[in-house]
């Protein structure tokens, strides 16, 4: 469950190394931003308004691992070079595991994620490291007995909105599965009496 690919552990390299590199150094505000930021502080916002927003001031960040340069890959290397530990595969070995969890490249960690497309690295928490981190396994959550949209959405520094998109994204998903299980090997209305079958690619059997 926790086992991790070549292609997760490079990019979790190549993330760290962007992350060295920009540091947690942020641009001087200028006349205009701090125009803005008084305007929005003198702005009276609604109580959904409020838990709509986010959490925490500091957005995710994702690195396009395609757009890195030779230098940068190769300070990700000297940096985090490669080197075999034993690592959890089942949730049985990591359930006890030590807290934060040190193995960001496993898909239920919440300190980053890997595209599968593309392979972008998107850091959650860019100013935070691993171990400053409360919670970091999504099992662990999961395993407490869930959390609101509010909670979740600050778990994994978005909005409560995108969470509710999610959850509809997944619900919808679990639907269609649950309905295409029940077309297949469904009998036909016009046939039921001759005990003619539909098979997934829509042929009848006999």
């Amino acid at each position: 469950m926790c086992s991790m690919s070549h292609l997760s552990v490079r990019s979790h390299h190549f993330a760290l190394s962007i992350h060295v590199s920009i540091g947690h150094e942020s641009r001087a505000p200028t006349s205009s931003t701090k125009g803005l930021a008084m305007s929005d502080k003198c702005q009276v916002l609604t109580r959904e308004q409020k838990r709509s927003r986010r959490k925490r001031d500091v957005r995710a960040r994702t690195i396009n691992v395609s757009r890195l340069s030779k230098r940068e890959l190769q300070r990700g290397r000297s940096l985090y070079p490669t080197s075999e530990h034993e690592r959890p595969s089942t949730r049985a070995d990591c359930a006890e595991g030590p807290r934060p969890c040190p193995f960001v490249s496993c898909r239920h960690h919440l300190y980053l994620d890997v595209s599968p497309t593309t392979g972008a690295i998107k850091l959650n928490f860019p100013d935070l490291e691993v171990w400053e981190m409360s919670y970091s396994c999504a099992l662990d959550i999961a395993d407490s007995g869930g959390a609101t949209l509010e909670d979740t959405g600050a778990l994994m520094n978005v909005t409560r909105e995108r969470i509710r998109q999610i959850e509809a994204g997944a619900i919808s998903k679990l639907e269609t599965g649950r309905d295409m299980a029940e077309l297949r090997g469904r009998p036909d209305t016009a046939d039921r009496e001759s005990g003619a079958f539909l098979t997934s690619s829509g042929r009848r059997v006999a």
